[in-house]
């Protein structure tokens, strides 16, 4: 496990980390020195792209009083926070704080680079696809489908006592989205994933009575 610390953040990358990345990047068909090296780009562009998110969360927590670290693991990460106690506006915003700190990286990019797309070395790979994992994890993120950042942005709206709501709200947009994803692209994984939550808010849900 690989631990440092960013800004005074204690972070910590699980090893699982590393091969989500990979898995997501198309480690299987990297079978050219080419391929390994634009597999290597977007492992690395994701570390970012990802870390960031998490500093957007963490810094802000850190804002509010809060002791925060991050961790980074199979398929994503997380910021935790101790020593406070977050009301639901702050809570709100040290949510958001995470697809729009990463959405703003992505916009940077285009901004900076203007001629992005029409950029054909590794080094134009790598500037596209941190744009591109910026923006598509955030969009993704931004579900309002619990435990993501959505999902949380809409239980913090809501509230406590309207968690059957939220829950509801999830199960729905999580199938849908699901199937969706999968129409257009044919992938999977990330259905999978939606799925999983699905179950864990009905699971919820029954638990409410």
């Amino acid at each position: 496990m690989l631990r440092f610390s960013l800004l005074g953040i204690p972070v910590q990358i699980h090893p699982w980390f590393w091969i989500s990345l990979a898995i997501i990047g198309g480690g299987g068909s990297a079978n050219s020195r080419d391929s390994l090296l634009d597999l290597i780009l977007f492992v690395l562009a994701g570390l970012i792209s990802i870390l960031v998110h998490e500093l957007g969360h963490a810094l802000t927590g850190r804002a509010f009083g809060a002791r925060s670290e991050i961790t980074l693991e199979a398929f994503g990460g997380m910021a935790m926070f101790t020593g406070a106690r977050f009301t639901r506006p702050q809570h709100f915003l040290v949510t958001a704080a995470g697809p729009v700190t990463q959405i703003l990286l992505g916009a940077a990019i285009y901004l900076l680079i203007p001629n992005l797309f029409h950029l054909s070395s590794h080094a134009g790979y790598f500037w596209k696809i941190l744009a591109c994992i910026s923006f598509i994890w955030a969009v993704l993120n931004l579900l309002p489908v619990l435990p993501l950042d959505g999902g949380q942005l809409v239980n913090a709206l809501l509230g406590p006592e309207r968690i059957k709501l939220t829950l509801w709200i999830t199960i729905v947009t999580a199938l849908g989205a699901a199937l969706l994803i999968f129409k257009v692209s044919g992938s999977i994984l990330f259905p999978l994933f939606l799925c999983l939550f699905v179950w864990q808010a009905w699971q919820a849900l029954k638990q409410c009575g």
